[in-house]
């Protein structure tokens, strides 16, 4: 008689992007491998959360993510992805994880962010533009359709949220303290982003194992137009 192989089960947390909800990641489910359990992070003010505070620092959102995962990262096997703001909050609790000697992820996946020990020379502070330019970057980054500027009531309960979320990126600046993991790791990058060498190839420094980078079609909003590329990817890397 064969014998039958039971594949062990994944939880996959995944963190959203600036401005984003863990609603965002819901038609997922459908898409993922039976044996990954996808885990969609509430970051504060916004989604069921919307009616707490904003976080002050990237560390103090770190914090509430570590408060949010502790207990579940002790029942399965466990995976990150992170989008942009997302992937800058998954690499400080992975390291502060590492830190801390609490179980490591197998496997994380940054997505649409460039290695954080990189600084740009013009980054530009969203955070600091007028509404009319702020709109217009937003747009221009292709993650907000131009008709959600159109909308008074969305800008009045949206701005004050994207405002701080792109404060918190913008604040955590490089972090030349690099951490390499003992895992492997995967990036996902949109080929039309304007990322230098260093930031995409400055990954391969932060695992001791294997750097998979994957490029898509499209700029930083890659994500929305290649799901189904991506999620075949990350069944295929988990399997």
């Amino acid at each position: 008689m064969e014998k039958t192989t039971v594949k062990k089960r994944v939880k996959l947390f995944c963190f959203p992007y600036a401005g984003g909800s863990s609603a965002i990641f819901h038609s997922w489910k459908a898409h993922l491998a039976p044996f990954i359990e996808l885990h969609a992070v509430e970051l504060a003010g916004r989604g069921r959360r919307c009616h707490e505070p904003f976080y002050r620092h990237a560390q103090e959102a770190v914090d509430d993510l570590l408060r949010q995962i502790t207990t579940e990262i002790y029942r399965q096997p466990f995976a990150f992805f992170g989008h942009s703001l997302g992937g800058a909050l998954v690499y400080q609790l992975a390291k502060r994880m590492k830190t801390l000697g609490l179980p490591a992820p197998v496997h994380i996946f940054f997505s649409g962010k460039g290695a954080p020990h990189i600084r740009r020379v013009e980054k530009k502070a969203y955070h600091l533009m007028s509404d009319a330019r702020f709109a217009e970057e937003l747009i221009n980054l292709g993650g907000t359709p131009p008709e959600f500027f159109e909308q008074p009531g969305l800008m009045e309960f949206f701005m004050p949220l994207l405002r701080n979320d792109f404060r918190l990126a913008h604040e955590a600046g490089p972090d030349e303290n690099i951490v390499s993991f003992d895992h492997d790791i995967t990036v996902f990058l949109g080929k039309e982003e304007d990322f230098i060498e260093e930031q995409r190839d400055g990954w391969k420094l932060y695992t001791k194992g294997h750097c998979h980078i994957h490029y898509f079609p499209g700029g930083h909003f890659f994500l929305q137009q290649e799901t189904a590329a991506v999620l075949e990817l990350i069944n295929t890397t988990l399997q």
